[in-house]
């Protein structure tokens, strides 16, 4: 196994986890300064209002890129699975 073909696997491990776990994350930070700016105007500050909308846009996120998701994840698996004979050489 070559350095190179090392330094590709993490590469590629690293992006697809980008691409993965984005878009979560995206959408709880979104959320979460909206949800943020909202009780810092309103003085009500209870840490369950802002954890329930978090997980609830989260879950939304989840039911509509959960096929994209799954589909890239198979994908890169295939791409690994297939490396396997150039990376024990």
């Amino acid at each position: 196994m070559t350095s190179d073909a090392a330094i590709e696997l993490i590469l590629n491990a690293l992006f697809v986890w980008g691409k993965i776990a984005g878009p979560l994350l995206i959408a709880a930070l979104v959320v979460g300064v909206v949800v943020g700016v909202l009780q810092a105007a309103t003085q009500v500050n209870e840490a369950s209002i802002s954890f329930l909308t978090k997980l609830v846009a989260m879950g939304i996120t989840v039911l509509a890129l959960g096929s994209w998701t799954m589909r890239t994840l198979v994908e890169y698996t295939g791409r690994t699975f297939s490396s396997i004979a150039d990376v024990v050489r």
